[in-house]
């Protein structure tokens, strides 16, 4: 998801402290959940083996289902991110979103 360690020293009040052993040990700072969409797509086109644009429709509409149920339209202009990474338009993801609603 992109985390980042740190020293516990270092962190903020939106940062996590692991203890180990009563004493704390790293400080982990979790990304904004607009940076963890572009690291969850940037894996789905590592899985992939190409672009998500290249993919085709069907192969488009079960990455939106997999997105969907990760929350990426959660995020503020999570739609316009997806629609970006697969090359089509937002009208296109709402299509898809709503094509799985009616099943």
């Amino acid at each position: 998801m992109g985390g980042e360690l740190l020293p516990p020293g270092d962190a903020g009040p939106d940062d996590v402290v692991l203890a180990w052993e009563g004493a704390d040990v790293v400080a982990v700072r979790l990304p904004q959940l607009a940076e963890s969409l572009d690291h969850i797509l940037t894996s789905l086109e590592r899985r992939e083996g190409r672009p998500l644009a290249e993919l085709d429709r069907k192969a488009k509409q079960e990455i939106v289902r997999t997105l969907e149920a990760r929350g990426a339209f959660a995020v503020r202009h999570g739609v316009e991110t997806v629609a970006g990474a697969l090359g089509v338009s937002r009208f296109t993801i709402y299509n898809y979103l709503n094509r799985e609603k009616g099943r």
